[in-house]
């Protein structure tokens, strides 16, 4: 019987599994994914406990780790010399821009990813490689050696952000290994080792934090010289947070539209404008330049690793925080209808 662990296989996205032609099916409105995501596996899974993710470790009934669902989509298993040999040959229609390794909490991931991303660079170098890091088992010259293997784009998970939610969700009081403090040290190292803008954080918004406070963490982000990519929270089946309600629409655009300001726009949040809620009110710039952010759809896009300049990430991640039918992520360019919708919600 054959064990699928890494590095010898790897676990890649449903939409990068459509790309490639291994699964059958089409995503709504999009033909492809531009990011080839792929995810280290083992048999004994991930030993850390997420409280809002699929792959956390007290999902025990799923004996088969390899057919858990992970940012609401399955993973199929397949050998990463074949995964190398299918891009290669253009099974991809040459869509991918990007290939990203997603590190889990396990003794084997470290090693095993450098030996993914050696083996990526020798075979196709002239596709980018970004890694989402496991700080909890990382070094700072763990970031060194694949920046010098030829890791393009180093992120971190960070996802909770405040110290509080992140140990309810991911810390001690679920019996999970990860620390606040370790992941901040990470995004220290990152900034040094890789540099500005080639280094970058996920956050996602709904896990009980304010809308001042999530932006205040893009803000120190960006300081650094990283950039953000947001998550909306969508609750993940099977997970301890699989009761907890789906980030709200008219949050979500505030929040996308201000991170944007802040990402690519030079907006300081202490010129944007909270009630005693910490929602937010004003956004620091004119009504014009909101009216025209918000016409260009741009704000609104899945927000990630990049890709061509023509084009505003490569990891698009299609329906990775929504349901086709109420799109919170946009995977494609926003049409009419699309950016009606969006000034709906964004009153609400």
């Amino acid at each position: 019987m054959t064990i699928l662990r890494s590095p010898d296989y790897v676990q890649l996205s449903t939409a990068a599994a459509i790309t490639l032609g291994l699964m059958p099916g089409k995503m709504f409105r999009t033909a492809c994914t531009h990011c080839l995501n792929l995810l280290v596996t083992y048999p004994e899974g991930c030993r850390a406990n997420c409280s809002y993710c699929g792959l956390a470790r007290h999902r025990e009934e799923a004996r088969d780790y390899a057919a858990r669902n992970f940012i609401r989509v399955d993973w199929p298993t397949l050998a990463f010399d074949e995964v190398i040999a299918r891009v290669r040959s253009g099974e991809d229609k040459g869509q991918f821009q990007r290939m990203c390794i997603s590190m889990i909490t396990h003794p084997a991931s470290d090693a095993d990813t450098r030996t993914l991303l050696r083996k990526w660079v020798n075979a196709l170098p002239h596709i980018p490689v970004s890694i989402l890091s496991n700080p909890t088992s990382m070094e700072k010259k763990d970031l060194v050696e694949m920046k010098e293997l030829g890791a393009e784009i180093f992120t971190v998970a960070l996802d909770a952000v405040t110290p509080e939610i992140f140990e309810r969700t991911r810390g001690k009081t679920v019996d999970s290994p990860h620390r606040w403090e370790k992941y901040w040290q990470a995004l220290d190292w990152a900034a040094e080792v890789f540099g500005p803008e080639k280094f970058g954080a996920h956050l996602i918004c709904g896990m009980g934090e304010t809308e001042k406070e999530i932006l205040h963490v893009c803000r120190r982000i960006r300081d650094m010289g990283g950039h953000n990519h947001l998550f909306a929270f969508y609750p993940e089946r099977g997970s301890l947070m699989e009761d907890w309600p789906a980030c709200d629409a008219g949050r979500w655009r505030r929040v996308q539209m201000a991170r944007y300001l802040i990402d690519y726009c030079g907006v300081n949040v202490d010129a944007m404008q909270f009630d005693r809620d910490g929602q937010l009110t004003g956004l620091g710039v004119t009504p014009e330049t909101v009216d025209q952010l918000v016409s260009s759809g741009r704000p609104f896009r899945t927000s990630g690793c990049p890709g061509k300049e023509d084009d505003i990430s490569a990891c698009n991640r299609p329906y990775g925080d929504s349901r086709p039918s109420a799109i919170l992520s946009y995977p494609f360019v926003l049409d009419e209808q699309d950016v009606e919708s969006v000034r709906q919600q964004m009153e609400t």
